[in-house]
């Protein structure tokens, strides 16, 4: 296939962005166990949504930094 990735930065790429969903999943499946547990329903869900929702996104926005650094041709630097 000529979209597969061949070099092991791009894996490792694939393999951080597969990351990211884990972590979304993983919050919400140790709030819903929370609510299990400890009868908190639907707090711990929900927290754990709300947390790995913004712990996922701020992942995603330091792999997409790191990837493409700000540089004069991006328009980062208008004052």
């Amino acid at each position: 296939m000529p979209g597969d990735p061949t070099t092991p930065s791009q894996w490792g790429y694939y393999w951080a962005l597969a990351y990211v969903g884990f972590e979304m999943a993983a919050v919400i499946g140790a709030g819903m166990a929370l609510d299990h547990y400890l009868g908190w329903a639907p707090w711990g869900g929900a927290a754990g949504a709300v947390v790995g929702l913004v712990g996922g996104m701020v992942h995603l926005m330091i792999l997409l930094r790191r990837l493409d650094p700000p540089g004069p041709s991006t328009g980062h630097d208008l004052p």
